[in-house]
């Protein structure tokens, strides 16, 4: 065997070795302590659930479930729990840093407007804003993953007679409006009962408004939530919404003929409502119909239970209160933080009854995102995102969202709904300190390819841990690069200081150190603050598009104080 061939037999060898994980020192004297004679039994095991794990409602049949999930594993004994039993547990499924149960918990009878909506935008395409197919796939998976706000951008087609689903202006590809219409009525309640909100951008005249009306209302049939009046004076509650679909556009314009104005339960709409736009909907000019086309919109603006637009004028106009009537108004990322300089407990105010949709800027053709907090600490409901997209802003947006079951909503805090106006740019005391213990990880020598990191040696991971949230806790810190090892062992301490504990967001990614500076993605996941389950607790990893891996977990430790 050459020289050559040898030092490349060799490397691969280092490839393949792996040593055994050893639980760390915390971890034995854990055991240690709530055990007896090297075993832990049921009530000892229960004891350090309660009193170091917080779980203050374990409950000796939650022991028990631990107890059977090991049963087949040889380290087993029914006397109790080795060392190497208690490990492989808090490696284990069951003691994730959310609740398993992924039950709803929060306060789901309130009004809409006092809730964070999982929403997407253009929910129809596939990848970039410029060029990409537009196709029923993304709407499947976003609902699938718990959105619960689609977006369909509505164009007539190239015979002027149907209705197609596209970015107008672009090279993307379209897709029939009746087959998103079906993806949403097969999809829209498997991830979650509560409410699904399609916002249409409407590009279309009357006639075709009439086929909209008609597809929609034959689709959805009594899943289709249409309220009592045109002017809710207060949005329903999701609980009262369960399994209902709602349409949320600008109404049309009606006629200006006063003889032949829609009466809805004998009340005329008023001026306001006709004279609305929205700069990510239709100006009012681009939805025309004649005279006699009134009832065909008439039935369109049935299917309306959000009424969207913006209010000629300033900005105080478009965040105006009608006491008599709740809406929706959307504004661009940029205009949201124009408007935060100058106005933030003006929006904060507008959100607590009406419904704040904010987008990505135009620029954003490669479907990336934006920093969601800036809406979210001013009760914006509806930060809508790319989620055909994948990054930083994503997996945060996607952490959020596994707060209450992941079913799509959150309910907003309290400061948020106060009668004292929360003034986001008032910087707070700090309310709660997090500390967070990176232990080690394991699992890529199962998910990844031997080669994938090095074709020569095991990887050199390190992990950066964060906050994000309002600025003044956003935060960001990493551990120091562990060479050669696919078991690696940091055992590494930050601490956190939180103002807002409610908005923030724990960021974790493991990344394989490159001395280039383009280092190898090796893992991430996002966990509300709000959620998270103290003391020591297996952290799945996820890929880039925020799918979890089947082996790849960290070992972590949470303190909050």
């Amino acid at each position: 065997m050459s020289r050559q061939s040898f030092k490349v037999c060799f490397c691969f060898r280092r490839i393949f070795k792996l040593r055994v994980l050893e639980p760390p020192e915390d971890v034995k004297i854990l055991f240690d302590q709530y055990s007896q004679n090297g075993t832990m039994s049921l009530d000892n095991l229960r004891g350090f659930l309660v009193e170091f794990q917080g779980e203050y409602n374990a409950t000796r049949d939650d022991a028990q479930a631990i107890f059977n999930s090991l049963k087949h594993l040889n380290i087993f004994s029914r006397r109790g729990l080795h060392l190497e039993a208690f490990f492989r547990y808090l490696l284990g499924d069951l003691n994730g840093p959310l609740s398993p149960s992924r039950v709803v918990h929060h306060d789901m009878t309130q009004p809409l407007a006092h809730y964070f909506l999982y929403t997407g935008h253009n929910s129809y395409l596939t990848g970039n804003q410029l060029s990409s197919d537009s196709s029923v796939e993304p709407i499947i998976k976003a609902l699938r993953r718990g959105v619960r706000v689609i977006e369909l951008d509505l164009w007539p087609g190239s015979k002027k007679d149907e209705v197609e689903v596209r970015h107008g202006g672009t090279l993307t590809n379209p897709v029939d409006l009746l087959n998103c219409l079906n993806a949403i009525k097969d999809n829209a309640f498997q991830a979650s009962e509560y409410p699904v909100v399609i916002t249409f951008e409407d590009h279309l005249p009357a006639n075709l408004q009439e086929q909209v009306a008609e597809m929609v209302t034959k689709t959805f049939e009594d899943m289709l939530y249409r309220p009592e009046t045109d002017q809710l004076r207060e949005f329903p509650s999701p609980e009262s919404l369960k399994k209902k679909v709602m349409i949320s556009t600008k109404p049309p314009k009606e006629s200006k003929i006063s003889s032949k104005k829609e009466q809805w339960n004998g009340e005329t709409a008023s001026k306001s409502d006709t004279e609305t736009c929205d700069e990510d909907e239709v100006d009012e000019g681009e939805s025309l119909q004649e005279e006699d086309e009134e009832m065909t919109v008439s039935e369109y603006r049935h299917l309306i239970s959000i009424n969207a637009g913006k209010p000629k004028g300033a900005l105080q106009n478009w965040l105006s209160i009608d006491e008599k009537k709740v809406r929706r108004l959307s504004l661009s990322e940029q205009e949201l933080e124009n408007a935060t300089r100058r106005h933030g407990a003006d929006i904060v105010r507008f959100t607590q009854r009406n419904l704040l949709r904010v987008y990505p800027k135009g620029t954003r053709i490669t479907s990336s995102n934006y920093n969601p907090f800036v809406g979210w600490a001013h009760g914006a409901q509806m930060v809508a995102f790319n989620m055909q997209g994948y990054g930083k802003h994503l997996w945060v947006m996607q952490g959020m969202f596994k707060a209450n079951g992941g079913c799509g909503y959150v309910k907003k805090p309290d400061f948020l709904l106060s009668n004292e106006v929360f003034d986001p740019s008032v910087r707070l005391p700090v309310k709660k300190i997090l500390k967070v213990t990176i232990y080690m990880g394991e699992g890529w020598d199962l998910d990844f390819r031997r080669t994938h990191f090095d074709m020569y040696s095991p990887p050199d991971f390190f992990v950066k841990v964060g906050i994000a949230g309002v600025p003044a806790d956003k935060a960001m810190h990493k551990t120091k690069a562990i060479e050669d090892d696919w078991l690696p062992v940091w055992n590494e301490k930050f601490e956190f200081k939180l103002t807002v504990p409610e908005l923030a967001v724990l960021r974790i990614t493991v990344l394989e150190y490159d001395t280039s500076g383009q280092h190898d993605f090796g893992g991430q996941t996002c966990l509300p603050i709000s959620e998270l389950r103290t003391g020591i607790r297996a952290i799945p990893l996820h890929d880039r598009r925020g799918d979890k891996y089947k082996n790849t977990k960290l070992l972590v430790q949470f303190e909050l104080n």
